[in-house]
């Protein structure tokens, strides 16, 4: 039986050792069937190598931004601006903490370890979404994030839901109905500063300015730019283009700003009656790469944020399995006894 939340990330390691050796045209051929018919692949189920991989790698950076995602909201936490908020925010980077075991479990399947997909990211050898490498500066920009960045990942992962690999699939159905829960408390908590004061509205619109660009970069580059994707598209894995997701999100964003009464950053900005889809400005690519491979405003601050906790946490980690240890010890002894 197929395990779905690594109870057994030894056995996902040795099995994904197995596959490597007999990958032959009947397998391969089984798989594509399945992924073709809209089945759903599991740990133990035979998978091309590169499938195995591909996934590790996009698990991987997905569970690492819910990792570092935590650190720009964290930043405000005693400096909400009411308890009601604070205790909002709180729960808000909770949420994130559990996405990111949800995730870090997915790839444990696959056989790979936890403590090797940290020591990737602590090393600078792994990616993460290039949005949270962008500073919070204002209360404002905690609203930002709930309603755009919080929005554009939900548009994201609703199709990720019907990804084929189960584990995966299934973590994002529960994490797509917390994130949906974070999207609505971060617009209306811009509704809140759009129709407040004007200096409210000034700030909740710098938010917007500073906050929309990179928010469409979440999307990854142009499809044609995208070696990966269409590989993906064809495994089931993704099931939407970079392109058509980041025109979706456009589309589905653009009013909630209007009904703000806020001004997109975008003088190119227009409703296409011929498409029946907004034409938007051209993103500035050379800043996604920038941030992308380490130079952001705050890469080395996240990097260096997360090694920090983790240094700090080995006493906990060890206290754990020390505990851990114990336990079993005596359960060992009890069972000999009878």
């Amino acid at each position: 039986m197929a395990y779905t939340i690594a109870e057994k990330p030894e056995e996902a390691a040795a099995f994904a050792k197995e596959t490597d050796v007999n990958e032959n045209p009947e397998l391969r051929a089984a798989f594509d069937g399945k992924v073709a018919a809209e089945g759903k692949v599991e740990p133990r189920d035979w998978m091309p190598v590169k499938y195995r991989k591909t996934l590790v790698r996009q698990i991987s950076q997905h569970a690492h931004s819910e990792y570092v995602g935590m650190l720009p909201e964290g930043n405000w936490v005693t400096r909400a601006p009411s308890l009601r908020r604070k205790a909002v925010l709180l729960s808000k980077i909770q949420d994130e903490a559990g996405h990111a075991l949800y995730l870090y479990s997915a790839v444990e399947t696959l056989g790979v370890s936890r403590d090797e997909l940290l020591d990737a990211l602590h090393e600078g050898r792994a990616k993460y979404s290039s949005i949270f490498n962008y500073p919070t500066l204002t209360w404002a920009d905690i609203a930002a994030i709930g309603w755009l960045v919080d929005g554009a990942a939900i548009v994201n992962q609703v199709s990720l839901q019907r990804c084929s690999y189960g584990p995966y699939s299934r973590a994002m159905v529960r994490i797509c109905k917390e994130e949906s829960f974070h999207q609505r408390q971060g617009y209306e908590a811009m509704m809140v500063m759009a129709q407040g004061s004007p200096a409210q509205k000034k700030l909740a619109q710098d938010a917007l300015n500073r906050w929309w660009w990179p928010s469409l970069m979440m999307f990854g580059p142009s499809d044609k730019d995208s070696p990966n994707s269409a590989q993906s598209m064809a495994w089931r894995i993704k099931r939407d283009s970079n392109d058509d997701l980041r025109q979706r999100f456009v589309d589905m964003t653009v009013p909630q700003a209007d009904y703000l009464g806020l001004t997109m950053p975008d003088p190119d900005l227009k409703w296409n009656e011929e498409t029946g889809h907004y034409d938007f400005g051209d993103i500035d690519w050379e800043e996604f790469w920038r941030v992308v491979n380490g130079n952001g405003i705050c890469n080395r601050e996240r990097l260096s944020a997360r090694q920090k906790a983790w240094d700090e946490g080995a006493w906990v980690r060890d206290a754990a399995m020390a505990h851990a240890e114990k336990k079993r010890a005596r359960q060992a002894q009890r069972a000999a006894a009878e």
